[in-house]
């Protein structure tokens, strides 16, 4: 018999994950479309009674995005210019009636190519939380998604949290998205940029593309050829011309993978070009 069962609180739903098999149902909005109208096969764990999960919570350490979070959440948020991409994605991500039901950790579980959120979420350094009846742990959000629809989400664990250290919310950010119209499509590539710069010289780097391999990844080589430049320098040219060896893009219906490669150099150098002349860059430096 399928069952349905919808916690109040974190231990509840703990112990339930500790019994058997469950669907974890957050956000839903990939699950209902892809359920259609088959029967249920799973048992359902319901997670949306669970008031704890939601919220962004400012710590000494680091920022904690609840599980539950939606990206209408984080629209909302007053949030330091590191998180602009973050925001920028969230008004990517289908519609508003789906960015205020969506979660952040939903858009992390469901490990597709082309999640809007990833990027922007890899530039920023989070750890994911996870939580079992047993243990805590932290991984890095760039070795919990193992590659399509696949995480390293344990049985028996449940994402309660993405924790962003503090010293990665610095400098200002930006995402650009690539799809065959202005919302409510499929991204062909994406693009998120973190920079840290001080008297116009870059410090640091964080560039990150997705749906351009199997997994959503940062790109070491462009990030190096950055540091250390001047906003004088031409930046999207130094883009262009670093090494892109994570990328490994495929030929579907939204486009070639020669054309995401070429998308992604450009998408990269706009995203970077955004981060350096933004508004809230001043306000940094200020």
């Amino acid at each position: 018999m399928i069952r349905y069962a919808k916690p109040a609180t974190l231990d509840e739903a703990l112990a339930l994950l500790g019994e058997t098999s469950w669907r974890v149902l957050a956000g839903g909005t990939d699950f209902y479309p892809a359920q259609g109208t088959r029967p249920l096969r799973e048992n359902i764990l319901d997670i949306n009674g669970i008031g704890m999960l939601r919220g962004v919570v400012e710590h000494e350490t680091h920022w904690s995005i609840g599980a539950r979070t939606t990206w209408t959440d984080i629209i909302g948020r007053s949030l330091p210019p590191a998180f602009d991409a973050m925001k920028q994605a969230a008004r990517e991500i289908g519609s508003a009636q789906i960015q205020n039901v969506a979660s952040v950790a939903g858009n992390l579980c469901n490990a597709s190519p082309a999640a809007d959120g990833v990027p922007a979420l890899l530039v920023l350094d989070p750890e994911v939380e996870l939580r079992s009846a047993q243990a805590t742990r932290q991984v890095p959000l760039a070795d919990f998604i193992l590659g399509n629809r696949r995480t390293a989400r344990r049985p028996d664990e449940l994402v309660t949290a993405i924790r962003v250290p503090r010293t990665s919310a610095s400098g200002t950010s930006a995402f650009v998205k690539l799809g065959a119209r202005r919302y409510l499509v499929i991204s062909i590539a994406m693009a998120a940029v973190r920079l840290v710069i001080e008297d116009d010289i870059i410090r640091h780097a964080a560039i990150a593309v997705g749906a351009c391999s199997a997994v959503a990844t940062r790109l070491p080589d462009v990030e190096h050829a950055l540091v250390g430049r001047t906003l004088h320098d031409p930046l999207a040219d130094i883009v262009k011309a670093a090494a892109m060896p994570q990328l490994a893009p495929i030929d579907d219906v939204r486009g070639s993978a020669a054309y995401r490669l070429d998308a992604a150099r450009e998408i990269a150098a706009r995203a970077v070009q955004a981060t350096a002349c933004s508004p809230s860059r001043a306000e940094v430096a200020a």
